[in-house]
């Protein structure tokens, strides 16, 4: 098997005075996300500290009474605050409902923000009142490390260096702690997430708890991806892959159900999904688009084509069938 080689980066080469590391940074960034979709992040900012608390209180909560997870279950929100309990996500193209539950922080924004009334106000629980304090602060400083690697993307597709700030900065974001519970009996087709490749621009992944998260490589081998101690995974979505007409490569990955003798183990995974303002064009950009790689995508805006994926993967209904 040919395993790809998933770059191993330190975010300070790219804060560092020396041009040479910082040039390196974002060259091997820019490779890493063309040829596999993924890198791993060290020295990024998101503390031991932060993300243990983090943890401890995602896990408080679920592993509160399913009656009690439920008074904060939102359909009408799109699913897109609070919790969404167990199997109601699928991934594209697939039935069996995902093996898993989860949460979702979004932007916090101030009442006379032009786009508060934009984004469905984030919940807190009575039962877990610190929840909503840890998440804040999670979402703002990963929010602030994502938007720093894609400085340094714009920087690789030459494009002006605040490209993606005007675009993201308060942006669509969503912070999703997922539980995947112990397994009681045969999954049939169900996985703890069904191979998949994320809607957004990028995605930012903490030390997951326990092994399963496995990238497709171009020869069509499932290969694990290990989270590093200290490290982030950030990997390619959709709107990127789309923005630059597959020049960066959004890559299948899935999290697969662990051997018999672990399936009384859960597994908590806390992965950053970082949107554009609803307003963004994700129209191919022209200097991607080549007599050998023509353009692979209609125009549309960032909103229009998360309503489209949410409704594929059962998250938002659609009214129109």
């Amino acid at each position: 098997m040919n395993i790809p080689k998933i770059p191993s980066l330190d975010l300070n080469h790219y804060r560092s005075s020396n041009n040479f590391r910082k040039e390196e940074f974002i060259l091997a960034l820019g490779r890493g996300f063309a040829h596999t979709g993924f890198v791993t992040i060290r020295n990024h900012g998101f503390d031991e500290l932060m993300e243990a608390k983090l943890y401890r209180e995602v896990k408080a909560f679920f592993q509160l009474p399913d009656p009690v997870k439920k008074k904060y279950e939102f359909p009408e929100m799109n699913r897109q605050r609070g919790y969404t309990s167990f199997g109601k996500e699928h991934a594209k193209n697939h039935n069996a409902g995902d093996l898993k539950e989860f949460w979702h922080f979004g932007q916090y924004l101030q009442k006379r923000h032009p786009l508060r009334e934009n984004y469905p106000d984030n919940v807190e629980v009575e039962e877990v009142p610190d929840l909503s304090v840890i998440g804040q602060q999670a979402f703002r400083t990963l929010e602030n490390i994502a938007l720093e690697i894609l400085e340094a993307i714009a920087i690789y597709l030459e494009l002006p260096k605040d490209f993606f700030e005007k675009h993201c900065r308060d942006g669509n974001s969503i912070l999703r702690p997922i539980h995947y519970p112990a397994i009681t009996s045969e999954p049939e087709n169900a996985v703890r997430a069904a191979a998949h490749e994320d809607i957004n621009l990028i995605t930012l992944l903490m030390g997951a708890s326990s092994d399963g998260l496995q990238i497709l490589d171009k020869q069509g081998n499932w290969v694990p991806v290990t989270a590093f101690k200290g490290h982030l995974v950030v990997n390619v979505g959709d709107m990127l892959q789309r923005l630059t007409n597959n020049v960066l490569q959004s890559t299948t990955h899935r999290v697969v159900n662990p051997p018999r003798h672990k399936w009384h183990e859960s597994r908590y995974s806390i992965p950053f999904f970082l949107h554009p303002k609803p307003d963004m064009p994700l129209n191919c950009l022209d200097h991607c688009i080549t007599d050998y790689n023509p353009r692979q995508y209609d125009d549309i805006l960032a909103g229009d084509y998360l309503e489209e994926r949410l409704k594929e993967i059962g998250l938002l209904e659609d009214k129109n069938g």
